[in-house]
């Protein structure tokens, strides 16, 4: 499922308006977005966490030239899926 057939589904899901569902679906990426980038998590009881994990930088090698490169330390987003939703997979 991509992002159009996320709003899709939610708008024949909940009877909104095709514009109006793309607008609550950004609305929440982008508030998650917010988050992260303020250094906060999100935690939605029952489904996950939103999290920023710190990623360590060091030494690499270019694999087709074989050269060293440092890897700048980054950070990256992380999900990690509450006991409600990990239950209804398995």
């Amino acid at each position: 499922m991509n992002k159009n057939d996320l709003i899709q589904k939610l708008s024949d899901t909940t009877g909104l308006a095709k514009n109006d569902a793309m607008k609550a679906v950004e609305g929440v990426f982008s508030l998650i977005e917010q988050a992260l980038k303020a250094g906060d998590e999100v935690r939605l009881t029952g489904f996950g966490v939103f999290a920023v994990a710190q990623r360590a930088g060091g030494k690499g090698r270019n694999p087709q030239t074989g050269e060293e490169i440092t890897i700048k330390p980054s950070k990256q987003p992380r999900f990690r899926p509450g006991k409600q939703l990990k239950d209804a997979l398995n």
